[in-house]
């Protein structure tokens, strides 16, 4: 039944009193969904917060909910929603800079705004979670005064925060210029890995120190002159600061030149994508004997055409649409779709751009992948896409169910194939064209079932039919569907 009452809340076109009725029996997950209605009156958003607090939560982020509507005593977490968008009183932040629930004080501390004498308290909280958070979304001024913690897990959330002054970033990465830490997590034996929770710390708070420097190089506002003074790090025995230092996009390029040659080949995968590399190392790493290197090359957006058509002679790059694909000028789209390599053309296939003679040239490709990869492209006719299908079957089924230019008896012949393409079946059960005998078909396939289930061109008796489905996902969508008859509503409502 809840299932059933779950997808009636999200039904359009209830009633006022079939939404009152719900908001009475509401649990979170029926809350959820009535809370995502639009047309709740100023009435039933202030008994539905009143009822479940999670949808408060999110009717206070919504905007649906001010603070004259909360009691921050009976709904503290909506009350934290509203102080977190800077729209709550600052007596609620004194309150709860107060609470004795830490999970609380640490909600507060990522509040933007807080008063100064908020801010004071919660930095000297006995939670150190409290302080950490605080730390990780303050103003300049407070990330600054936190950088010098005695705790280095909160000079490692300051390193993380974007709002930390450049100098200060530099600072922590360096060491100069701050007080070493005098407690990490390794000292209070609650370090951030499980794995490492029976180890203490000898004293030199190493590891957190190292952790702090990782987390300054990943942070993009962390000065690039503070990075080039880093920058012999390359050579680190650490692999989590290399790694860090592979993805900076502002590295220079003498540290690119000898990350290439990193012995960890995840490093040299995220130098592989690093908008910092040159021609050069984009070369060198093209020959990199790990495929993972390569397919990730793939994916720069300035990789070389010549270098591209390389690696995906050499790599598994799959069928997504690259970037460099993406951005290629008319003439180099018309030379890709003429290449010799079947893998360079299909990679080309995958734009929905194309110009018509191009697209109209790939459809008639005598290699599958390469139909496969442009038959959802629009503007196809359907003489093209009957052709692709007669020519290619069940390979083509599902990228020409994608298509939105599919006609309606295409997706039912696709739909009513057998043996049947159950990735076909999803994509046709999707489709704004589809048939309600194209729809029935598709409920062969369980994870077509919920989409088909919330179609309102089905049926209305087979909607009902599936309100009994062993899927609740499939109980859902039906409960939710427009062609469930109102008579059937009302009597769901009053077996509650």
């Amino acid at each position: 039944m809840r299932h059933l009452l779950c997808g009636l809340a999200a039904k359009p076109a209830l009633t006022p009193d079939a939404i009152d009725r719900l908001i009475e029996v509401a649990d979170d997950d029926i809350g959820a969904a009535l809370a995502g209605r639009a047309d709740l009156s100023r009435t039933q958003v202030v008994a539905l917060a009143a009822r479940v607090e999670t949808s408060a939560v999110r009717l206070a982020y919504e905007g649906r909910l001010t603070a004259a509507d909360i009691d921050p005593r009976a709904r503290p977490d909506a009350a934290l929603a509203l102080l977190d968008q800077g729209l709550g009183p600052e007596d609620w932040a004194r309150l709860f800079a107060a609470d004795p629930d830490p999970e609380r004080r640490e909600k507060l501390a990522a509040c933007p705004g807080l008063p100064a004498d908020v801010v004071a308290t919660l930095t000297a909280d006995r939670d150190m979670r409290v302080v950490v958070e605080l730390a990780s979304w303050a103003d300049p001024d407070t990330a600054a005064a936190l950088a010098d913690h005695p705790h280095a897990e909160v000079r490692r959330a300051v390193a993380t925060n974007e709002a930390t002054p450049p100098a200060v970033l530099g600072a922590l990465l360096v060491g100069e210029g701050l007080s070493a830490p005098r407690r990490c997590p390794g000292c209070d034996r609650k370090p951030r890995y499980p794995r490492l929770s029976a180890l203490g710390c000898d004293g030199t708070h190493e590891s957190a120190v190292h952790d702090v420097r990782v987390a300054t190089l990943r942070n993009a506002a962390t000065p690039a002159e503070a990075v080039v003074a880093f920058v012999s790090t390359v050579e680190h025995p650490s692999t989590a600061l290399r790694w860090a230092l592979a993805g900076r996009p502002d590295l220079a390029a003498q540290a690119c030149v000898r990350l290439a040659t990193d012995p960890v080949p995840g490093i040299r995968g995220e130098l592989a994508e690093n908008p910092a590399i040159d021609d050069a190392v984009i070369r060198t790493l093209a020959r990199d004997h790990d495929p993972e290197v390569r397919r990730r090359l793939a994916h720069h957006p300035r990789v070389p055409l010549g270098v591209l058509r390389e690696l995906a002679r050499t790599s598994r790059i799959g069928s997504a649409l690259l970037p460099r694909i993406a951005t290629a000028t008319a003439a180099e789209v018309d030379g890709l779709a003429a290449a010799p390599d079947p893998v360079v053309r299909m990679l080309v296939a995958q734009r929905r751009d194309l110009p018509p003679a191009v697209r109209d040239r790939l459809v008639g490709d005598a290699d599958a992948k390469v139909a496969k990869s442009v038959a959802a492209h629009p503007g196809l006719s359907e003489g093209q896409l009957r052709a692709l299908v007669d020519r290619y079957g069940v390979r083509v089924h599902a990228r020409v169910a994608a298509n939105p230019d599919a006609p309606a008896a295409l997706l039912e012949e696709v739909a009513r194939h057998e043996p049947p393409a159950r990735k076909a079946l999803r994509e046709v059960a999707r489709h704004p064209v589809a048939t309600a005998g194209a729809l029935l078909a598709c409920l062969a396939d369980e994870r077509a079932r919920p989409i088909v289930a919330g179609r309102p061109e089905l049926e209305s008796s087979v909607v009902v039919e599936l309100l009994d489905d062993a899927d609740w996902q499939v109980v859902e969508a039906a409960a939710a569907n427009p062609a469930l008859p109102a008579a059937v509503v009302a009597e769901l409502l009053r077996r509650v």
